[in-house]
């Protein structure tokens, strides 16, 4: 069983940077794909970013293409997610999820909620303009 803690939302302007930390313990963190998720009042949660067990793919959505930047740093256990040109359409609560079955499938991501089976509780993050 692996638990996963977000952290580093908050209130923010448009335009701001922002850095979200996912820590985990429990589990092979090493083996399994990561993806951040968001989902804002009164509509579904929906894929970020995700990233290969071994940190070497990536993939986003088109949304957050070229502003968001997700890593992960294996030895601490925690996936990141870096954010850059803030906007309003960016508030949410930002969950982290584990594909515990990430190495058997290589660079292949996924962006459905459904592929993810362990999630974290989620942190807050809201962009004033």
């Amino acid at each position: 069983q692996v638990q996963l803690v977000e952290s580093g939302g908050g209130l923010v302007q448009s335009g701001d940077s922002l850095r979200l930390s996912c820590s985990t313990s429990g589990g092979a963190f090493g083996l399994y794909t990561m993806g951040w998720f968001r989902q804002a009042p009164g509509k579904e949660r929906e894929f970020v970013a995700a990233i290969e067990y071994s940190g070497g793919s990536t993939r986003y959505a088109d949304s957050v293409k070229d502003r968001f930047t997700i890593s992960r740093d294996n030895a601490k256990k925690t996936v990141y997610l870096e954010m850059n040109n803030l906007k309003p359409e960016d508030t949410a609560v930002y969950y982290c999820a584990a594909d515990r079955a990430g190495y058997r499938r290589g660079n292949i991501l996924y962006a459905e909620v459904g592929q993810y089976d362990s999630w974290g509780q989620g942190t807050q993050l809201t962009v004033s303009s």
